[in-house]
């Protein structure tokens, strides 16, 4: 028998009806690009509101009648705890499922996170379990899942005539973790230290990362007169497509890792899983997930400015080989509809 699935989604009013208007039209129309547009209800809490209500939702897709018995009995998987009660417990089976391991355990010792309204707990931390693991301990059974990637959706590209290693992300975090009785500076821009040198050291070889820095930051600057190009996330990835293409164009991904490299919690990236679903091998920081790849995944993992430089090599030279490697790891470990399988029994 197929299942029937609803695209839940909350969001906090701006205040402005007008404006939450035009940004639910602008959520059905990315839907609507995968053919979701029927299969969708947002819901528009007033502002302010913690809780979450559907008698005090505006919304739009699915009507609140329609919600209502659409998740009469039905499984929620609630993406990092964002949906809240009362909303939460009307659902029959309350999945969390983590896409932070360290943060969301680390808050979860200080105050409420949803743990106490959810029936299980499902994270990417793949080595959570382990002794190795430096995770703070919340006593929850967690289980562990990949980051999904539709590897229908994409295929592998050739490869680009110039060679390029991008990532995209935040280069600040304002988030701050307690590590060995220090407050430590877990930001991406702490993490790319150690590998700042680089571009400096490759030659014909373009490293860019899209951040999120101000024209006026001067980082920018100081990371131009390093060698790195700088691209706006806001502009690369302002609809899927974009973002898909900005991958596509890659000839691999290199990234730093903020948090969980320290923790080592087995976390792997989804937006890695969408450069390995492209044939794009990528070069990061190992977090305790190596063990739980195939042997030849497409990942290389690197510690220092000298074994980044060899990985950057590597991909240089073994390029076919590891992007096919990259592929088959989306296919076999990162497939969504693998992990769904999975999730939901």
């Amino acid at each position: 028998m197929q299942r029937r699935f609803l695209w839940l989604e909350v969001m906090e009013s701006t205040g402005n009806p007008s404006t939450d208007t035009l940004t639910a039209a602008t959520f059905r129309r990315r839907l609507k690009g995968f053919g979701l547009e029927n299969d969708y209800s947002l819901l528009v809490f007033p502002k302010g509101e913690k809780n979450h209500d559907l008698a005090n939702a505006r919304c739009f897709g699915k009507s609140r009648r329609e919600v209502r018995n659409l998740l009469h009995g039905a499984v929620l998987l609630n993406l990092s705890a964002s949906v809240h009660t009362p909303l939460l417990q009307t659902f029959a089976n309350r999945k969390l499922c983590s896409l932070d391991p360290t943060e969301v355990c680390f808050w979860m010792q200080r105050m409420e996170m949803g743990q106490s309204y959810h029936d299980e707990f499902w994270t990417i931390g793949l080595n959570m379990g382990n002794v190795t693991s430096r995770v703070p301990k919340t006593n929850l059974k967690w289980q562990t899942y990949f980051p999904l990637v539709d590897t229908s959706l994409f295929a592998p590209a050739p490869r680009p005539a110039a060679d390029r290693f991008t990532t995209i992300g935040q280069w600040y975090w304002d988030g701050m973790i307690e590590f060995d009785g220090v407050w430590q500076d877990f930001s991406k821009r702490a993490a790319f230290e150690k590998f700042l040198r680089l571009p400096r050291l490759v030659s014909d070889v373009t490293f860019e990362l899209a951040m999120n820095l101000n024209e006026t930051d001067p980082e920018r600057s100081r990371l131009r007169d390093l060698g790195w190009e700088h691209e706006v996330p806001h502009i690369i990835a302002r609809t899927p497509r974009r973002y898909y293409d900005y991958v596509r164009q890659s000839t691999a991904e290199f990234s730093a890792v903020k948090l969980e490299s320290h923790m080592l919690s087995g976390w792997l990236s989804d937006r890695s899983a969408v450069y390995l679903a492209l044939g794009r091998p990528v070069i990061t920081e190992p977090t305790g997930a190596e063990s739980f790849l195939p042997a030849e995944s497409g990942l290389i993992f690197v510690n220092d400015e000298a074994s980044a430089l060899d990985a950057v090599q590597r991909v240089r030279k073994d390029w076919t080989s590891l992007s096919n490697a990259a592929r088959a790891c989306a296919v076999e470990c990162f497939d969504a509809v693998v992990n769904l399988k999975k999730i939901l029994g």
